[in-house]
């Protein structure tokens, strides 16, 4: 153990705190700590400096976790048990140089984070998703689910909402792309946006989620609550709930599509689509509901195949049935993908026109063209129109 640890560990042991305690009093208890052992010690002002933060950060914040959380361009927080952290910093993956003192200390940080959520881990219940108060997503496995364990993944979003306009700037999306999305959200489009892991789904569906409308009703429902819907007065946002030992039945993401239609919604915006609600889902939109959502899927193809699988989860229909309701309730299908630098980009907008054959077709009306396709274009490429619109009864 080395001197500073050694110091930090004797000073935690010498305090008397509780948990009722307020900030600044838990500050006077640490410097008052710090500054009996400071003459004993020879501690310099730095190093008293850095131990009060520690300290402090240890006992109310995150622990090693508190600078990472506070730090405006990490955007994921892995933490692979004690030993390993790990952090994405302007798309790129790297090692951070810290570690918990022990599984039981790194435990204690993260039922701080679920407990503040309403949301229960242990032995019986050892998978959660929570979030943070800034809005972080936050999934934790403990041990001995995960061999390495605890296992904590911080998903972490701007403060400020990215806005069309940075997603523009930042390359993702070209100026025709995005005034073709600003027509189609206003005017009632069903959206369904796909993409990969870390593709950007959730950013942009929430970029999309502001060009309704302010006048309309939104209900926006979620596993964790992400959204970050600004300027309409009449929102409602909903998220699932576990089931917990004190007898509350879990809440999902069907329980809250179902509801939602009682709620006389103009707009239901789904954070993600991932099993049997897709029936719900597709029903909602068929019967004359203007919603979107997000997938997990590989292209706009996958999407057809993916939204079977899930259907078929929560009842028993002919695939040709599915197609036909997956054709007339999507108007759009939006896919996105991650290059190696980190960045996401609109990689194709396409829209279902019909089923020829049993399949569903579709017409691409953006595709992302790289560089080497077309000379013309900026580097490495630009999402471009390659098509028009089939359907326009709703501009109608």
């Amino acid at each position: 153990m080395n001197t500073h640890t050694d110091l930090r560990n004797r000073i935690m042991e010498g305090l008397d705190l509780s948990l009722n305690l307020g900030e600044k009093e838990i500050l006077e208890a640490i410097d008052k700590r710090i500054l009996s052992l400071s003459k004993a010690e020879g501690i310099d002002v730095v190093s008293r400096e850095r131990l009060r933060r520690e300290i402090f950060q240890n006992i109310r914040q995150l622990g090693v976790l508190q600078e990472l959380v506070e730090d405006p361009e990490v955007t994921e927080i892995m933490v692979n048990g004690p030993e390993g952290i790990f952090i994405e910093k302007k798309g790129r993956l790297s090692r951070v140089d810290a570690s918990f003192e022990s599984k039981e200390k790194l435990k204690q940080i993260i039922w701080q984070i679920t407990a503040k959520c309403n949301r229960v881990v242990n032995e019986s219940s050892p998978i959660v998703d929570a979030r943070l108060e800034d809005g972080s997503r936050v999934n934790v496995v403990l041990d001995p689910i995960a061999l390495n364990g605890p296992i904590l993944t911080i998903r972490r979003f701007p403060q400020k909402p990215i806005t069309m306009d940075d997603l523009k700037r930042m390359g993702c999306i070209s100026k025709e792309c995005a005034d073709f999305l600003n027509e189609v959200v206003r005017v009632g489009f069903n959206i369904l946006v796909s993409g990969g892991t870390g593709s950007g789904k959730t950013t942009l569906l929430n970029v999309l989620a502001n060009f309704i409308p302010k006048d309309q009703r939104v209900i926006t429902i979620e596993d964790s609550a992400e959204l970050q819907i600004r300027g309409i007065e009449n929102l409602v946002s909903m998220e699932t709930r576990n089931a917990n030992v004190e007898g509350c039945r879990e809440i999902t993401i069907r329980d809250l599509i179902k509801t939602s239609l009682r709620m006389r919604p103009d707009r239901i915006v789904v954070g993600e689509v991932r099993s049997k609600e897709a029936i719900d889902m597709l029903q909602a939109i068929n019967v004359g509901h203007s919603a979107m959502t997000t997938v997990h899927a590989n292209s706009v193809r996958d999407v057809v195949s993916r939204l079977e699988t899930m259907v078929l989860m929560g009842m028993e229909m002919p695939v040709h049935a599915i197609r036909g309701q997956i054709s007339s309730g999507f108007d759009l299908f939006i896919h996105l993908g991650r290059w190696n630098d980190g960045s996401r980009r609109v990689l194709e907008i396409a829209e279902p026109v019909g089923i020829k054959e049993g399949n569903i077709i579709l017409n691409t009306v953006f595709k992302f063209v790289t560089s080497k396709e077309n000379p013309d274009l900026k580097e490495p490429g630009e999402t471009v129109r390659v098509g028009e619109l089939v359907s326009l009864e709703k501009f109608r």
